[in-house]
């Protein structure tokens, strides 16, 4: 009777706690569903839910899903196949509360089909083509299972010293945050959740384009206007397009690193600008503040990072070795913990991994038996946005474009190399697939010219830089050197170029040189290089420089040399045909730089929109007792906004529909464009505002607006720009976003220098 009457009690108190448990919301309800998920949670689980894994010799594959299985990992990066992520899914699945992992890479300019570098997207000025890269890598990269993508890289960059320059779109903050936007959106498509969309994550928060000497990972030193006129509003305007969330910079910001940046983290990001997504940190950041001197040990490391509100650990140790402790003693709170994981769970809700955490790795059924197959590449829209980067910087004698007849040396170490067209950052794109200068020009002339092909030297002459390049490239070499003389490469290109009608020389950086840990301390081309343009010059023979690169390059030297030049920068899986394209005609070169090009490395920084001084340089007067350098000419080498055409266009009759404005209202700047030539072109109108007088110095000038567009020759087209008091706000002094009275100057023009200009009043 006993025993009966013991286990009757025992069932009527399960009865009393099934009916007291709390009923799961259904899954509509976002809040509610993850507050009730928390509610279930034990502590180690919602610790395991912060550890961003790295797929790789750290923790083995079998080590990886035993630890997932026990709800002890919340993410991984670097898998990037459905046969991969499915085992890893299929053990979240068997974890007890059954909390989906997410999969993210590096999906910067491409997955599988590369396109242009970031620079190199950012010459278009074309947000078409730029939303034609984000789409398609969404559509390649949920195709291969991942969720998440550590992009858009949204860093101002003015100092091109600086190797992540590449990963970037340039100088200008309008620009930047125009393109950042459009990426987050393209990647995301309507939502994050949708099968053939993935999450968003902006990079990197922030400053990081602002290293000190352009050399990474370094500090920064930073005014608080300069900040927030300059270099947050990309990070913003990606956010308030929708972004899932932010990867935390590796640099210190007036002197505490993002990671442990309460102000930065806390204050800016979650109070100022309401961000709700999920914060991660770079890669090993949490372990690294201990070397930057602000955390003793580990465990004070992982008390500031969370303290400071990042949530996920990036290849994470710390988090889940010291936050057990941390939390025991009190050093970390319950409801800390807890804001993380929300925001963790918070954006799987947002990837759609809650409702079918497979909704990116399908069925085994459905696999792709090649995931590296050619088929799988978007060719024609690769070279579509690989021509529309291409800048032309030079056309002496209209050398360009070239006719497909007669003999064509093609020479340079960058001519056949497949793996340098890619760029850094290349995600899952292979060199197999990559369409080199070589062949680009091999198929563009057949049957109607001859192709002469010449290496003429290799890339460097320096073993130290060949040696650092090849190391910091894990599956295979990223330079092979031609092991003959340097005497014999440059005979070998002389006699190629002596029996040519014209030669085209690819030279400038192999992609390990404009990378992540690849700042230089000049922009010069390598002297082996600089040997065979010298040699190639001395032929005679009309000589076009064909540049690869990831960052602007000093190339006074080789103007001089050059009847043209063209900025290809690295161009993607199918640069070779697009540089075709261009160098023979079969498109009009339409890009613009969106990077200033200093004359030499002793002008950085150097960019267009630099604040006003009391004693300017003045070109074509005396530079006596006014801020200039004497050994050169001042002023860049080709200015932000520059780019030729096979065309010609000419701007006139710039007219604003008033001479004031009232706060709240508009004003339109009209402006006339014409093709003056023969051929049909696109170019980009740019428009530049100049606050005349102000609370502080500001900007010689700003771009607030432009527009590409199309022109037959002979074609006339009339284009209005409309200004609000918007485009007139800046942060003062006192952080106020304003716009004061009084006068502005209205310019517009094809590059930043040749402007029109028209007055008005802000009453």
């Amino acid at each position: 009777m006993m025993k009966l009457s013991l286990l009757g009690l025992a069932m009527g108190l399960a009865s009393q706690a099934a009916l007291a448990a709390p009923t799961a919301p259904p899954l509509q309800d976002k809040q509610a569903f993850i507050e009730h998920l928390i509610s279930q949670m034990t502590e180690a689980e919602k610790i395991g839910q912060l550890r961003l894994i790295s797929i790789g010799p750290e923790m083995p594959r079998d080590k990886i899903r035993e630890e997932i299985a026990a709800g002890r990992i919340g993410g991984t990066f670097n898998s990037r196949t459905a046969p991969e992520n499915r085992p890893m899914q299929d053990a979240a699945m068997r974890s007890r509360l059954k909390i989906p992992m997410f999969f993210a890479y590096d999906t910067v300019h491409g997955e599988r089909t590369i396109f242009p570098i970031g620079l190199g997207m950012a010459a278009t000025w074309d947000m078409e083509a730029v939303a034609k890269v984000g789409r398609t890598a969404a559509i390649e990269a949920s195709a291969d299972a991942l969720d998440m993508t550590f992009a858009p890289m949204v860093d101002i960059a003015r100092d091109p010293r600086w190797g992540r320059t590449s990963e970037g779109f340039g100088e200008d903050t309008y620009l930047t945050s125009r393109i950042g936007q459009v990426m987050v959106r393209s990647f995301q498509g309507s939502s994050p959740a949708n099968p053939d969309s993935i999450m968003a994550i902006v990079k990197h928060f922030a400053l990081y384009g602002a290293v000190e000497g352009g050399r990474d990972y370094n500090t920064v030193d930073m005014s608080l206007p300069k900040m927030y006129n300059d270099y947050l509003p990309p990070y913003r305007a990606a956010l308030d397009a929708g972004a899932g969330g932010v990867m935390v910079a590796l640099n210190s910001i007036n002197g505490v690193p993002a990671t442990s940046n309460t102000w930065l983290m806390n204050d800016l990001l979650r109070k100022e600008w309401g961000f709700k997504g999920v914060t991660i940190s770079d890669h090993g950041a949490i372990q690294e503040l201990i070397r930057h001197g602000v955390a003793r040990d580990g465990r004070e490391a992982a008390k500031l990072a969370i303290k400071a509100g990042i949530d996920m650990s990036m290849n994470d140790t710390l988090y889940g070795e010291e936050l057990p402790g941390l939390l025991k003693s009190g050093e970390v709170t319950q409801r800390e913990l807890d804001q993380a994981v929300r925001e963790v769970l918070g954006a799987k809700y947002d990837m759609g991994l809650f409702k079918d955490p497979y909704v990116r790795i399908g069925k085994a059924e459905t696999d792709l038996k090649d995931y590296y197959g050619n088929d799988r590449l978007h060719r024609e829209a690769a070279r579509d946005v690989a021509r529309r980067s291409l800048v032309l910087l030079e056309n002496r004698n209209q050398t360009l474009p070239l006719k497909k007849a007669g003999t064509i040396a093609l020479v340079g170490p960058l001519a056949d190399a497949p793996i340098d067209m890619m760029g850094s950052w290349a995600a899952d794109g292979k060199p197999v697939h990559s369409v080199t200068v070589r062949e680009g020009l091999r198929r563009a002339v057949e049957g109607k010219a001859k192709l002469v092909y010449a290496k003429g030297s290799n890339v460097t002459g320096d073993k130290a830089i060949f040696d650092y390049l090849n190391f910091l490239n894990f599956d295979a070499p990223e330079i092979v050197d031609d092991p003959r003389p340097p005497a014999v490469l440059i005979d070998e290109a002389i006699k190629a170029a002596k029996q040519s009608d014209v030669v085209v020389a690819v030279v400038g950086e192999s992609r390990g040189m404009s990378h992540e840990s690849s700042s230089r301390t000049t922009l010069e081309i390598p002297a082996s290089q600089r040997e065979l343009i010298k040699a190639l010059k001395a032929t005679g023979k009309p000589l076009v420089l064909v540049l690869m690169n990831g960052r602007p390059l000093s190339i006074s030297w080789e103007r001089e040399q050059a009847d043209a030049i063209l900025e290809t920068w690295f161009a993607g899986t199918e640069g070779g045909n697009a540089i075709a394209d261009v160098l023979f005609g079969d498109y009009n070169p339409s890009g613009k730089l969106a990077i200033t090009f200093p004359r030499s490395v002793g002008q950085i920084p150097m960019y267009y929109n630099h604040t006003r001084i009391g004693r300017p340089f003045t070109p074509g007067k005396p530079g006596n007792y006014t801020s200039q350098y004497f050994e050169e000419p001042n002023g860049p080498l080709y200015p932000f906004g520059y780019g030729l055409s096979y065309s010609s266009f000419e701007l006139s009759g710039l007219n604003l529909s008033s001479k004031d404005l009232k706060r709240g209202d508009t004003l339109d700047a009209k402006v006339t464009v014409k093709n003056t030539g023969k051929v049909a072109g696109e170019t980009v109108v740019q428009l530049y505002l100049q606050d005349v007088s102000a609370s502080m110095s500001r900007p010689v000038k700003e771009l607030k607006n432009f527009q590409k567009l199309m022109l037959e020759p002979g074609e006339t087209r009339t284009l209005t720009f409309r200004i609000s008091e918007d485009d007139l706000k800046f942060y003062n002094g006192q952080l106020q976003r304003v716009a004061e009275p009084g006068e502005f100057n209205v310019q517009v023009g094809l590059d930043s220098q040749a402007v029109q200009q028209q007055s008005f009043e802000l009453l």
